[in-house]
């Protein structure tokens, strides 16, 4: 009986105490009418360090843990292929990207029941080249990054609705190249 009533004693403050601190200023007191408040900024971004080479001895400790160093160097890669999967998801690239700048770059992605995505190098201005090349949209907030992984790379899309039909966008899949031979899926 005492727990009982306890619970519900429990129940009925638990909401008080909740929405109660709701009102409470979240840094402390708040300002006096004679100081106003002051806008928060931003943290500023500190410059990008640039990046110093490992040493031997930090190589062979990765190495024999089975980590592969990947060296930070300029993408060159050409693919002209399609591919095709068992489901009828499909998609076409045109890609030339020498010493980490992009020459050429068109794709097309169609996703079955859904409609299809396409890109061309044209409406993209190339904004980083290392470690990642970002191309973003000239019209539209689209961005695709393309990086090297091993002997792949990866071309992935973000915020590229404009340039699909309908809800595409969401059923977009990165593209990945095979790097020596061109070949893509």
């Amino acid at each position: 009986m005492r727990l009982r009533r306890a619970l519900s004693c429990m129940t009925a403050v638990a909401p008080a105490l909740l929405l109660g601190g709701c009102g409470l200023w979240p840094f402390g007191k708040p300002p006096s009418p004679a100081e106003p408040e002051q806008p928060r900024q931003a943290p500023r971004a500190e410059p990008r360090a640039e990046p110093r080479p490992l040493s031997e001895r930090t190589r062979r400790y990765l190495a024999s843990r089975g980590h592969e160093v990947i060296e930070e160097r300029p993408l060159n890669v050409r693919a002209d292929c399609s591919f095709r999967d068992e489901l009828g998801y499909a998609g076409r690239l045109d890609l030339e990207v020498r010493d980490a700048d992009v020459r050429r770059f068109a794709a097309r992605v169609d996703v079955p029941r859904r409609g299809s995505c396409r890109f061309d190098l044209a409406d993209f201005r190339q904004a980083t080249s290392l470690p990642t090349i970002t191309l973003t949209g000239a019209q539209s907030r689209c961005t695709v990054r393309m990086w090297e992984q091993g002997s792949k790379v990866t071309v992935a899309f973000s915020d590229c609705q404009a340039q699909c039909d309908g809800g595409t966008f969401d059923y977009l899949w990165p593209i990945l190249v095979e790097a020596p031979s061109g070949r893509c899926f």
